[in-house]
């Protein structure tokens, strides 16, 4: 057992207490627009609202370390405080980049927050980092302190470097970027702005700069000259020598640095504040006086100045992290458990959540494993995710469905992800994957079922973002399930496309090309290669479109009596076929198939040696309740159990394959145990989890939850390697040489499936079109806790009590059955008491 920190449930915070974890453990500034990823050595970048298309500082992939060069500090300790004081010491207060080794360190990863703290000879340092509310900015506040008995001199030198705003084009048109590059500086008496304008005088109307509320004693912007020749950022010219240049960019390499001196008596502290900052200007005001024909193309810097005062003063800065702060107190109170088990009420009260949040605004898009120069949000992606944050944000939520829904195409397919800056289609990419559009049909079942907004229905939304083509949000809803509905194949299954959920799955890509995209080729569509996933997720997802048509009634959908009858009924008549097709064709005697391929050969049979059995189909088809009156189901979960399940979580399939299999595709081309080669993917988890709740198994439904939450596998971080308090999308499966250990962190659809297991099913309280289901799946040792709860403007305190009897109260009043219903109109609270 190895831990590298602790949890800090009062402060919300995970601290970690060295700066050498086994990768680097990062946190998420930004909930708007500007964001931020920072790790615990201050490594990361920043972008505003899309990180391929507006990235602001760069960062290297495959970097060597591989975290630096983003955001970088020194502290220098001077011989005196003259013009030629030569530095005596000098270290990163944040560890990285000068790896000079320090007296202590500490992390604090909070939410929306990092605070690095340091000391080295006497000098103490607290970095603390963070994107303020309604800002386009991240705050970095560095206070020093000097515990010595003698007056110390200390240079402080905060940089950044600019990426060129297109983070694709940033690392590949070296022959135009190198000469691109544009700077302006304001050094004043009281303050220094160093400006990045690269392309702004055509066709951009956006620029950055990086700033520090004190006077400076130099600055660069030229990184060639401030790291010298043959120099990375652990060693800078501007810092051996100790002294900045003043140099300007010129094309090449611009970025921005700010050297300030401090002089401290014993006890003595002061604080700086840096701040990166974006900026956009109307076209008609980009410059300082265009009627001047001496100040045309001397940026506007207006926007920036009123920018740099809201946070031009450590008392600002420290209102503003006390404004997020509150924030997220805020965000989440809505849901919080106390169950006498720190580990879980942790994950769900502080962490899970806000992992949900992160996903939120970043879908895949933006990580240390997505690279954010290409796949913006994905479809299937934001849709999973909405299922965990509808309850914090639920205003978000609704403008975010209406988004997803608007990059639909007229088929009832869709765009597979599109870009959140243009929320336009991602051509590169395409569409075709056949489990997309159902998604959309889970993402507004669960907000409606959260908010009671029906009206959503009938809001107008286009297709593929084209004017003069919108619709009801209700008939992309029809679409959704028409398409399945129209896309079957010689089984009655639906037709798989280019994927289903599991995007490397490729049975209409006979791929021996190197290089070749097996998402996006088609080369073999026979219209026969068939997915049991997408069957389960019809029979789940047409029955809750049916359940919306009933429920809202013909005067919310815009249809009539009659029409709306006819519906549920050819709806519901397609989800009979499609479950009776599982439970025949999809089921292989003590399993369900995974798939057929375009060879019309079943894909996830006993009858192969390898990849004999899939995760994915005995999740989705027990959560649909197809076998469950058969056996069936029961039969699925006690196979899975005795092939995927060991001691890291439960493996997407068994066993993995040793050779590449055409008919196959990526899956075959991943070693063994890894990713969806045999991988644990901790996003289907939960739907195991789940599947074992709703048929009873209770003990089991926790036990894989337990398997892959960060809280409880934090003692193995040595193995785990990830963030001990976010999930990864996958795990090393029993079959790899490196079993447990985890990759791909933070953004990962595991985030809100987790959280709908542990909050709807395993705690048991699941908002419905009806009022609040109330079933609790725990096992025994929980003999009791309470969830706190608001749904619909008011607070749900719901005291829970292990009995072996089922029994709710209300307010004190025994109820019928175990639905709360919506509480009337003024009402803040309501007391639920129940026993299982």
């Amino acid at each position: 057992m190895v831990q590298y920190g602790h949890f800090d449930d009062a402060a919300r915070e995970y601290v970690i207490d060295t700066p050498a974890t086994p990768l680097p453990w990062i946190n998420y500034l930004g909930n708007e627009a500007f964001f931020s990823l920072i790790s615990n050595t201050a490594g990361g970048y920043s972008f505003y609202k899309d990180a391929k298309l507006r990235r602001i500082t760069r960062y290297r992939y495959n970097n060597v370390p591989q975290d630096e060069g983003a955001r970088n500090y020194y502290l220098s300790l001077m011989s005196d405080a003259s013009a030629e004081a030569t530095p005596v010491d000098s270290w990163s207060p944040t560890f990285l980049p000068m790896k000079t080794p320090l007296d202590s360190y500490r992390c604090r990863h909070g939410l929306g927050y990092t605070v690095i703290e340091a000391s080295r000879k006497g000098i103490e340092s607290e970095f603390t980092a963070f994107v303020p509310m309604g800002a386009h900015a991240e705050i970095n506040m560095l206070t020093v302190r000097n515990t010595t008995e003698k007056p110390v001199v200390i240079d402080v030198t905060g940089s950044v470097e600019w990426c060129l705003w297109n983070a694709v084009d940033d690392s590949t048109n070296f022959q135009r970027n190198l000469s691109t590059g544009e700077v302006e500086v304001e050094q004043m008496a009281d303050a220094t702005l160093l400006y990045h304008k690269t392309e702004f005088k055509e066709r951009r109307n956006h620029y950055a700069f990086f700033s520090v509320n004190e006077p400076t004693i130099g600055f660069d912007t030229a990184r060639d000259i401030f790291l010298g020749r043959f120099n990375g950022w652990d060693s800078p010219d501007a810092i051996t020598q100790g002294h900045a240049f003043n140099s300007i960019a010129y094309g090449w390499y611009p970025m921005a640095a700010a050297r300030v001196r401090l002089q401290l008596d014993p006890g003595d502290a002061r604080t700086l504040v840096f701040m990166t900052g974006y900026v956009e200007v109307p076209q008609d005001q980009k410059w300082e006086d265009a009627s001047d024909p001496a100040k045309v193309g001397i940026i506007n810097k207006q926007p920036a100045h009123e920018l740099f005062a809201r946070f031009n003063t450590m008392e600002k800065v420290e209102a503003a992290l006390q404004e997020l702060k509150q924030y997220w107190d805020g965000l989440l109170s809505g849901w919080q458990v106390t169950s006498g088990d720190e580990r879980l009420d942790r994950m769900v009260n502080i962490w899970n959540q806000y992992q949900c949040m992160v996903t939120f605004n970043m879908s895949r898009s933006a990580s240390y494993y997505e690279s954010g120069t290409g796949r913006g949000m994905g479809f299937r992606d934001s849709n999973q995710d909405l299922l965990g944050f509808v309850h914090i944000v639920p205003a978000r939520a609704r403008e975010r469905i209406l988004d997803i829904a608007a990059t639909q195409l007229p088929d009832g397919s869709a765009w597979h992800q599109y870009q959140p800056l243009t929320k336009l289609g991602n051509a590169d990419i395409g569409g075709g994957f056949n489990d997309d559009p159902l998604w959309l049909v889970a993402s507004v079942f669960a907000y409606i079922c959260e908010t009671g907004d029906a009206a959503i229905l009938a809001e107008p939304v286009p297709f593929n973002n084209e004017d003069g083509s919108e619709q009801p949000l209700l008939e992309h809803l029809r679409r959704s399930v028409r398409f399945t509905m129209s896309h079957r194949g010689p089984h009655g299954l639906p037709l798989i496309g280019r994927a289903d959920w599991n995007d490397c799955l490729n049975l209409n890509c006979f791929s021996a090309t190197p290089g070749e995209s097996f998402q996006t080729v088609e080369n073999n569509d026979t219209g026969i290669a068939e997915s049991v996933f997408i069957a389960g997720m019809f029979v789940l997802y047409g029955e809750q479109y049916a359940q919306l048509l009933e429920h809202c009634g013909a005067s919310q959908c815009g249809m009539t009596d009659v029409s709306v009858e006819t519906e549920v009924h050819n709806v519901r008549k397609a989800v009979a076929e499609v479950r009776e097709a599982a439970q025949t064709a999809g089921w292989d005697g003590d399993w369900f198939v995974r798939a057929y391929d375009a060879h019309g050969n079943k894909v996830g049979t006993a009858a192969d040696t390898e990849g004999r059995i899939f995760i994915e189909p005995q999740g989705l088809c027990v959560m649909a309740g197809i076998g469950t009156d058969n056996g069936k189901a029961q039969r699925a979960l006690e196979s899975t159990k005795q092939l995927l399940t060991g001691r890291w979580g439960t493996a997407i399939l068994a066993p993995a394959y040793s050779t590449y299999r055409i008919e196959l595709g990526e899956i075959s081309t991943y070693p063994r145990g890894y990713k969806e080669n045999g991988g644990i993917f901790c996003h289907n988890n939960p739907w195991i989890s789940i599947a074992n709740a709703l048929v009873g198994n209770d003990d089991e439904a926790f036990a894989i939850y337990e398997r892959t939450c960060p809280s409880y596998v934090e003692p193995y971080s040595d193995i785990h390697m990830t963030e001990p308090y976010v999930y990864c999308q996958m795990v090393a499966g029993p079959e790899s040489p490196t079993p447990g250990q985890g990759k791909n962190s933070w953004l990962t659809g595991t985030a809100a499936w987790t959280f709908v297991n542990v909050s709807q099913y395993l705690l048991g309280v699941k908002p419905t079109l009806d009022g609040l289901l109330v079933e609790p799946h725990m096992p025994e040792r929980f003999t009791e806790f309470t969830i706190t709860r608001r749904w619909r403007g008011t607070e749900y305190v719901i005291h829970v009590k292990h009995t072996g009897e089922r029994s709710m109260l209300i307010n004190g009043q025994a109820a019928e059955g175990f639905i709360v219903p919506q509480a009337a109109a003024g009402v803040n609270h309501v007391q639920v008491d129940v026993t299982f």
